[in-house]
C-alpha cells in the first residue's frame, strides 16, 4: 500500500520525501546561509526516518502535524539545536498565520451570512445584501490595514485596547473622515461628475435638489459625515432667482396689458422686499405665494432625498448635517422657517421624524437668542421642532472656542458635522472658516486601560493604592502614562496623515476637481488641502477612569479636580503639536458609538468585572456624566460645561427630558439658554420619540399605541449626536444597554 498524507483540510495526498528534505534544508539555510554536505545528509536521514515510521503505520497514513513533530524530533537529535529552533520558530509562525487567516475567514463568513450581526453602525443594515458585502469587505480591509499600513506601535496600541484607530477599512485606502461642503461656491459655479457636468442652480428647487446630490457625491469620497455650515445664507440667491421668475410670470399673466420688466444685472443681489417689486402689488403677491410654495416643496424634497439616497454599502444613508438660524434677510428667514416646519411635519405617509439631515440651529446673541432679536421667532419654532423631533440641536455661535470669527461671514460661524465634529482655528491660513474643512482622521485613547495599567504597576496587593499617598502616586503615574499615550496618538495620526496625503487626487476626483475640500493646489498635491483639516485625539471613559484612580467620578468635587488635570494635559499637548507640526491637532470628545461596547468587552476580558468601572456593557462616552446619574438638566450642564472648553475638535452635551416638554416650550428655552450662557458649544435635547407604525402617532408610550392599540412601534433615540431607527434593533448591545439606563434629568 502506498504511503499517504492527510492534509489539514482533510485531503489525502501521496507521501513525498522531497517536501521533507526541502523543509529541513530551509531551516539549515536560515541559520547557515549556505547548504553544507552535513545539511543534505541530515535532511535525507530525517526523510528516510519519517518514511520508515509511516510504513509501520497500519493504514500507512500520517497527518501533517505528526510529520512536523517527527521533523522537530529529528533535528533536536542532531548537534545543531540552532537549526531545530529555526524550524520550530518557522512552524509556529506558520501556525499563527493559519490561525489568523482561519479567524478572518470565519469573520468574513459570519458577515456574508449575517449570522453574527453586531450593529457596529446604527445606520447600516447588516442583514441586507449591501450590508453583508460591506461588512465582509470591512473585515478584510481592517486586517489589511493592521498588517500592511500601520506601524508596529500603532498596531499594538490598537490591539491592546489602548489607542483605537477609527475606521481601519478606510485607513487601508487612505480616505479621510468628514467635511463641511462649501455650498456657496459649488452651487454658484456648478460641478463636474465622472459622467457629466452640472450647471449652477437657477432656482430654489434646483438648489435644494443639488444639495442632496452634492451631499451624496461627497460622502462617497470619505468615511464620515458631510455638512452645510450656514444653509440659510447659502439659499438666499436661489430664493431670489425663483422669486424673480415668478414675478415675471405674474407681470405677464395677471395684468390686462402685460408689463415688461427690465432685467436686473444680477437678480441675486436684489431683495425680494425691494420697492421695485412691491410697486406691482398683484405680481408681488403672486411671486411671494409661488416662491413660498416652491420653497416648501424643495425642502420637503431634500428631507425625502436625504432619507432615501442610500449611497453606501449596507443601504447606508449619507451622514448629513445642516446648520442654519442666523440669516436675518427675508429670504434667509423663509428658508429657516421652511426647514423647521419641514422637520416638524416629518417625512412619509406616517410623518416620521427625519433621521437625516441632522438639523443644527445656530444660536447667536443679538440675532435669535432673546425676545426682540430679529430671529427670535425662528428660535421658538426650533424649540417646537426639538420638542417633537429631537432636531434641531444647538450650536453656540458665540462659544469662546470660536473666538476670532467674522460676524459678517457666516462661513466662520461655529457649526458642527452632526455627531459633534468641529473645526477650530486653522493654523495654515483659513482662520475660523469652516467651509471646505473637515476632520481628517481621529484616534481615541481608551482612558480606563491606561488607568488600569498604571494601577497594576503600583498595586502590590498591600492596599497601598487605596491610601491617600497611594492615590496621589497613582494619579501622577497615570498622568505620565497618559502623556506617553497622547504622544503615541500624535505619532499614529501623523502616520495616517502622511498615508492619506500620499493618495492620488484621482482617488477622490469629485472632491479635488470641484474644490469641495478647500485649498487644493494641484502642483503641491493633496496635502495643500488636507493641511487645513483637523487631526483629532479623542478619549473614552473619563468617568470610569476616575473611579479606578480615586473611587468617584467628576460629579464630585475631587473627581472634577482630577478630570480638569486630565483634560488640560490633552489640551496642552494638542496646542504644542499644532505649533510643532503646523497641523491642526485638536482634543476630540469621541462619539464612540460602537467603541463604547467593543472597548468594554476587551477591558473585561483582561481585567474582569470591576464595580463602577466594568460592571456594565459599555464605557461612558468621552467625558460625559454617566447616563444613570440622577441629576437635573442644569446640574448636568454645570458639570459638563467645566470640561467642554478643553475640546477644539468637537464635543456635545445633551440632557434627557420626558415627553411633557412638548407642552412647555418655555421650559425648553430656559434649558437651552442656560447651556448657551454656560459656554456649551454644542447642545442637544433627548426626548422620547416613539412612533406607531400603524396610525403614525408620535409621543411617549409603553407597550402599545394609546391611539389605536397597536404594538408595532418604532422607538427612535439619539445614538451619539445623530438619530437612527428603532434603537432596539439598530443599536449594538452596549448602546442598547446604555439607552435603557438613561435617566430623565428633572
Amino acid at each position: 500500500m502506498k504511503i499517504q498524507i492527510m492534509k489539514r483540510d482533510g485531503r489525502i495526498v501521496p507521501f513525498d520525501q522531497n517536501k521533507i528534505i526541502d523543509a529541513v534544508l530551509a531551516a539549515f539555510k536560515e541559520v547557515d546561509g549556505d547548504l553544507t554536505d552535513y545539511a543534505y545528509a541530515k535532511a535525507g536521514n530525517i526523510a528516510d526516518y519519517i518514511q520508515l515510521i509511516a510504513e509501520e503505520q497500519n493504514d500507512h497514513c500520517l497527518n501533517i502535524e505528526q510529520i512536523q513533530d517527527l521533523v522537530e524530533k529529528g533535528l533536536m537529535s542532531t548537534k545543531r539545536k540552532d537549526v531545530a529552533r529555526a524550524y520550530i520558530t518557522y512552524r509556529n509562525e506558520r501556525t499563527a498565520e493559519r490561525n489568523r487567516k482561519n479567524s478572518l475567514i470565519k469573520t468574513v463568513s459570519e458577515k456574508l451570512t449575517a449570522s453574527n450581526v453586531q450593529n457596529q453602525n446604527a445606520n447600516i443594515d447588516e442583514h441586507s445584501f449591501g450590508g453583508r458585502m460591506g461588512e465582509a469587505n470591512e473585515a478584510l480591509t481592517k486586517q489589511y490595514a493592521l498588517d500592511y499600513c500601520v506601524s508596529q506601535k500603532a498596531r499594538e496600541n490598537h490591539l491592546n485596547n489602548r489607542i483605537y484607530i477609527h475606521d481601519l477599512g478606510a485607513y487601508a485606502v487612505g480616505m479621510h473622515n468628514c467635511l463641511s461642503v462649501p455650498f456657496d461656491k459649488i452651487l454658484a459655479q456648478g460641478f463636474n461628475t465622472r459622467q457629466t457636468d452640472v450647471r449652477p442652480a437657477n432656482s430654489i428647487n434646483t438648489a435644494f435638489q443639488l444639495v442632496a446630490v452634492i451631499f451624496q457625491l461627497q460622502s462617497l469620497q470619505q468615511f464620515g459625515g458631510v455638512s452645510a455650515t450656514h444653509l440659510d445664507w447659502t439659499m438666499v440667491p436661489y430664493v431670489r432667482k425663483s422669486f424673480y421668475k415668478h414675478f415675471k410670470e405674474g407681470c405677464t399673466y395677471l395684468y390686462e396689458e402685460p408689463i415688461e420688466i427690465e432685467p436686473f444685472d444680477d437678480m441675486t443681489k436684489i431683495s425680494i422686499e425691494a420697492d421695485d417689486y412691491k410697486y406691482f402689488a398683484k405680481a408681488y403677491k403672486y411671486a411671494m405665494d409661488m416662491t413660498q410654495k416652491e420653497l416648501d416643496q424643495a425642502v420637503e424634497g431634500m428631507y425625502h432625498n436625504l432619507n432615501t439616497l442610500q449611497s453606501r454599502s449596507g443601504n447606508q444613508l449619507p451622514f448629513t448635517s445642516i446648520n442654519y438660524g442666523t440669516c436675518t434677510l427675508a429670504e434667509g428667514r423663509m428658508v429657516i422657517k421652511a426647514l423647521l416646519e419641514g422637520s416638524i411635519r416629518g417625512v412619509g405617509k406616517l410623518h416620521k421624524t427625519s433621521i437625516f439631515p441632522c438639523g443644527i440651529f445656530q444660536y447667536m446673541k443679538g440675532v435669535n437668542d432673546r425676545p426682540g432679536t430679529p430671529n427670535y421667532d425662528m428660535y421658538r419654532l426650533a424649540l417646537e421642532s426639538t420638542a417633537k423631533r429631537l432636531y434641531p440641536n444647538y450650536a453656540n455661535v458665540d462659544w469662546s472656542g470660536n473666538a476670532g470669527y467674522d460676524c459678517n461671514d457666516p462661513a466662520t460661524y461655529f457649526s458642527t458635522m452632526g455627531c459633534r465634529t468641529a473645526n477650530g482655528w486653522d493654523i495654515n491660513g483659513m482662520g475660523q472658516t469652516k467651509d471646505g474643512r473637515g476632520n481628517i482622521c481621529p484616534v481615541t485613547i481608551i482612558l480606563p486601560t491606561i488607568a488600569m495599567e498604571s494601577k497594576e504597576i503600583l498595586d502590590h496587593g498591600d492596599g497601598f493604592v487605596n491610601t491617600e499617598e497611594g492615590k496621589t502616586q497613582l494619579q501622577d503615574y497615570f498622568l505620565r502614562n497618559l502623556d506617553k499615550a497622547i504622544y503615541d496618538a500624535k505619532d499614529m495620526l501623523l502616520e495616517r496623515f502622511e498615508w492619506i496625503c500620499s493618495q492620488s487626487p484621482e482617488s477622490a476626483k469629485f472632491m479635488y476637481e470641484n474644490g469641495t475640500m478647500a485649498g487644493y493646489i494641484p502642483e503641491e498635491g493633496i496635502r495643500s488641502a488636507l493641511k487645513h483639516g483637523t487631526l483629532a485625539i479623542g478619549q473614552l471613559g473619563l468617568a470610569e477612569t476616575l473611579q479606578i484612580l480615586i473611587g468617584c467620578d467628576h460629579t464630585e468635587e475631587e473627581g472634577m479636580k482630577l478630570a480638569k488635570r486630565i483634560e488640560q494635559l490633552f489640551k496642552d499637548r494638542c496646542a504644542e503639536f499644532k505649533q510643532q507640526y503646523q497641523l491642526n491637532f485638536g482634543v476630540y470628545y469621541t462619539p464612540a458609538e460602537n467603541l463604547c461596547y467593543t472597548a468594554m468587552k476587551k477591558f473585561k476580558e483582561k481585567y474582569g468585572v470591576i464595580k463602577d468601572v466594568s460592571d456594565k456593557e459599555f464605557f461612558t462616552n468621552s467625558m460625559h456624566v454617566p447616563v444613570w446619574k440622577q441629576i437635573s438638566p442644569f446640574e448636568k450642564i454645570d458639570i459638563e460645561s467645566q470640561l467642554t472648553g478643553y475640546s477644539s475638535a468637537g464635543c456635545i452635551t445633551y440632557v434627557e427630558l420626558d415627553g411633557g416638554v412638548r407642552k412647555n416650550i418655555d421650559a425648553l428655552e430656559t434649558i437651552v439658554n442656560y447651556a448657551m450662557d454656560h459656554d456649551i458649544p454644542y447642545f442637544a435635547i433627548n426626548v422620547p420619540n416613539d412612533t406607531c407604525l400603524e396610525c403614525g402617532f408620535t409621543g411617549e408610550f409603553n407597550d402599545k399605541c394609546p391611539i389605536c392599540g397597536s404594538n408595532n412601534i418604532s422607538r427612535l433615540r439619539r445614538v451619539t449626536g445623530y438619530l437612527t431607527g428603532n434603537y432596539t434593533t439598530a443599536f449594538n448591545w452596549g448602546k442598547q444597554k446604555e439607552t435603557e439606563m438613561r435617566v430623565k434629568h428633572q
